[in-house]
């Protein structure tokens, strides 16, 4: 099979997607309106709410919802073959993630940037907004503490991504500056900004930077742990203009021209995928592929974290509402984007089938490792890169996804302690420097409860996909009651919504099992909250579906016309 077909019919695919089935949406399902007044005028603060330009806020949204997830889910998952993933990208990109993304974003601004927690309350009920609460709570857990160990692995075992990937930080305060402060045009801080990122990998290639072996007896990793979520909780508190947003926008840059890398060099050097299309000799102890190949891969087909971002920070950056069409949508497609450059990566990437296996030898492996080997060969084939410079091309296009998804999703994290706060009425919750203590005294917790190497986060990481793809199915489910309300058509929502609502339960059931046979108390514990969390909210939504038609519209509470 050639790479080059798989990459040309998965590309249209997308293209097609949002050309055509986004544009139906956003005018037949969600009427966008231009003069529609959105939250980031009519609340604007000029620290989480601020008027954005759509390309710079689309960066944000991009590498927001772009983690380490749409690597590492599509590198693990071909282990069923190519074709499974590769369906399942393409498909799920176009008639899941984009519907499901764009939606979110949409009933957000039409409710003041609420988000979809808080959403749920107006549009159900309480109970089932206090329960969605905590669902979102672990799922942020998972992402912030298990990203951190992700982060500082790829620092550690690259030391030539230090440099770039410390340096991004300092571009982005400068872009900042540039774009609000002096008002300077898009054009040349992109231009400048992309080239000094490029630059600084070519100069972490010339000065590698490792850390002491022990610091009062933390190991390198450990050491990285803390500065990350360290960074991360100031990030957190700055307003949105000076350091999120330009820091996502020249990252989503850099991101789209490694991207843009990889695809030139499967299309110069036509590498053969040497995976099998259905692979019928899966190592043993491999899962069914049912219904696990479908959170395996949450994101880069359709992720509930997605609807976190484009209603927790995206929303309350919109400048016109038929942005929402770009950055929602089109910030799914990226995404699908990197998940079938991952797919290619990691099936085209070995020179034999004998190759491939050796890495594939038992469920689990592959990953971010499979996906940086793979596509370093890849572009040293077609583009004639040093092996060890494409190597760390990819390395900072991993760590800068992941890094710019914990930004984000540390504030996420403090706005979910703020809106549990403002429900019990805890004043001091409410403040956001408190609020971060608590979010980031959690990950901590989390990273450190485990041992002194800071990878506890990867304990409960078993649960993120399935915990994932249920809120992405509450999300969907939340959308279509807005639909059934409003008397437009709800198929669009509600098909995707009943697929992802089954496979992750079966998931959760799959998981019970083996977390019960393990005598892992804390993951059967885990998952039995949420499976009757996720059951009693998608209880109460299919109740609130059904008295849709004695309900009022709820998405024209915010803003003004």
């Amino acid at each position: 099979m050639s790479s080059i077909a798989l990459m040309i019919v998965g590309l249209a695919t997308m293209a097609a997607g949002f050309f055509f089935y986004s544009k139906f949406i956003a005018e037949k399902i969600y009427r966008l309106d231009p003069n529609f007044r959105t939250p980031a005028h009519e609340l604007r603060d000029d620290i989480d709410f601020v008027p954005t330009n759509k390309f710079v806020l689309w960066g944000h949204h991009f590498t927001s919802v772009a983690g380490a997830a749409p690597i590492v889910g599509p590198a693990i998952a071909v282990i069923w073959g190519w074709l499974p993933a590769f369906l399942w990208v393409t498909l799920g990109t176009v008639f899941f993630a984009g519907v499901h993304d764009f939606g979110a974003l949409w009933a957000s601004v039409r409710n003041k940037g609420k988000s979809i927690g808080t959403l749920t309350g107006t549009v159900i009920g309480n109970r089932a907004r206090n329960l969605f609460l905590v669902v979102i709570f672990l799922l942020l857990l998972m992402v912030n503490a298990a990203f951190a160990v992700v982060i500082s692995n790829l620092l550690v075992a690259n030391p030539a991504s230090v440099i770039p990937t410390w340096g991004a930080i300092i571009v982005a305060l400068c872009i900042g500056q540039a774009i609000y402060r002096f008002k300077v045009s898009l054009f040349w801080p992109s231009i400048i900004g992309v080239v000094v990122l490029y630059s600084l990998i070519f100069l972490g290639q010339s000065y590698p930077i490792t850390l002491p072996e022990s610091v009062l007896g933390l190991g390198p990793k450990a050491q990285w742990i803390i500065l990350l979520f360290s960074y991360a909780g100031i990030a957190s508190l700055l307003p949105v203009w000076v350091l999120l947003q330009p820091r996502d926008y020249i990252n989503g840059l850099q991101l789209f021209v490694g991207l843009g890398l990889v695809y030139a060099a499967v299309l110069f050097s036509a590498p053969e995928i040497v995976a099998p299309a259905i692979n019928h000799d899966v190592p043993a102890g491999t899962p069914g592929i049912v219904p696990l190949l479908f959170v395996t891969i949450a994101c880069g087909a359709i992720s509930g974290f997605h609807g976190l971002v484009a209603s927790g920070t995206s929303s309350k950056q919109l400048d016109k509402e038929t942005d929402a069409r770009f950055v929602g949508y089109f910030g799914a497609v990226g995404e699908g984007m990197l998940a079938l450059a991952a797919i290619i990566a990691c099936t085209a990437g070995f020179a034999t089938l004998g190759e491939w296996q050796g890495v594939y030898e038992k469920f689990g492996s592959g990953g971010v490792v499979a996906f940086v080997n793979g596509g370093g060969q890849i572009l040293a084939n077609g583009l004639g890169l040093d092996s060890g410079l494409g190597s760390t091309i990819l390395s900072v296009m991993a760590i800068l996804f992941a890094a710019t998804t914990m930004d984000t999703g540390l504030r996420l994290q403090r706005y979910v302690v703020q809106e549990a706060a403002e429900i019990a009425g805890i004043k001091p919750m409410q403040k956001g420097w408190i609020a971060t203590l608590i979010a980031l005294g959690f990950c901590l917790a989390l990273a450190f409860g485990a041992g002194g190497d800071g990878s506890g986060g990867m304990v409960i990481w078993p649960l993120f996909g399935t915990t994932n793809q249920l809120l992405a199915g509450l999300t969907l489910s939340i959308l279509s009651v807005i639909l059934i309300k409003l008397r437009r058509p709800a198929w669009f929502t509600a098909i995707p919504l009943v697929f992802l609502l089954v496979m992750s339960v079966l998931a959760l059931l799959v998981q019970l099992k083996q977390f019960y046979e393990a005598e892992n108390w804390l993951l059967l514990g885990m998952d039995i909250v949420i499976l009757v969390a996720a059951l009693w909210v998608a209880l109460e939504a299919a109740m609130a579906m059904a008295r849709g038609a004695e309900g009022t519209a709820t998405v024209t509470e915010g803003g003004s016309r």
